[in-house]
């Protein structure tokens, strides 16, 4: 049974490879602190912030996120797509998280808010009515993605090809439209 943990504070702490496993934390807030050399195992956050942390390169395989805040977090080359993929709710707003991977998760209703999601990998990932508010999405892959009513209207960088991805009813700006023509190597001014 793991270790359960509700309504607590923690700030400015630097936790060790598996000092955060097998444990429960509920309505818990993390500032400051660092997740860099954790191993996560059999780990759950449920209605969670983290604010100013950073959880670069640490394996989160199985970590469950259920209504978790992230922000201002550094979350470079985190691999989601391990993560337990029941009830996973989660939100971001000014993190960095470049290099990281969402395959096939399951994500209605995710916010991203001026965050840099460089190079991230959305295939086959559900991202219905995920709203990208101001997001750096360069490079980022939405293969056989199901996007349908996102909002993208005030990202930019993106690159998408229609006849791969499902966009039913998502919003575009007139100048983000070229990011969904570029397979076809026009020049669009």
């Amino acid at each position: 049974m793991p270790e359960y943990y509700l309504d607590l504070q923690y700030n400015d702490i630097i936790y060790g490879e598996e000092e955060v496993n097998f444990k429960e934390f509920e309505s818990c807030t993390f500032t400051n602190c660092d997740f860099t050399q954790c191993n996560f195992i059999a780990v759950t956050f449920i209605d969670c912030n983290f604010n100013n942390c950073n959880f670069n390169s640490a394996k989160i395989n199985h970590v469950a996120f259920r209504t978790v805040f992230f922000t201002n977090c550094k979350m470079t080359d985190m691999n989601f797509a391990m993560c337990d993929k029941l009830i996973f709710e989660v939100h971001f707003k000014d993190c960095i998280l470049d290099f990281s991977k969402f395959y096939t998760l399951k994500m209605k209703g995710t916010t991203f808010t001026n965050s840099s999601l460089v190079a991230v990998d959305f295939m086959s990932t559900n991202l219905t009515a995920v709203s990208f508010n101001n997001c750096d999405l360069y490079r980022s892959e939405f293969d056989k993605a199901i996007a349908d009513k996102a909002d993208f209207r005030s990202s930019y960088n993106y690159s998408i090809d229609p006849s791969r991805t499902k966009l039913k009813k998502a919003q575009f700006s007139l100048d983000g439209l070229k990011g969904l023509l570029n397979k076809y190597d026009i020049v669009v001014q």
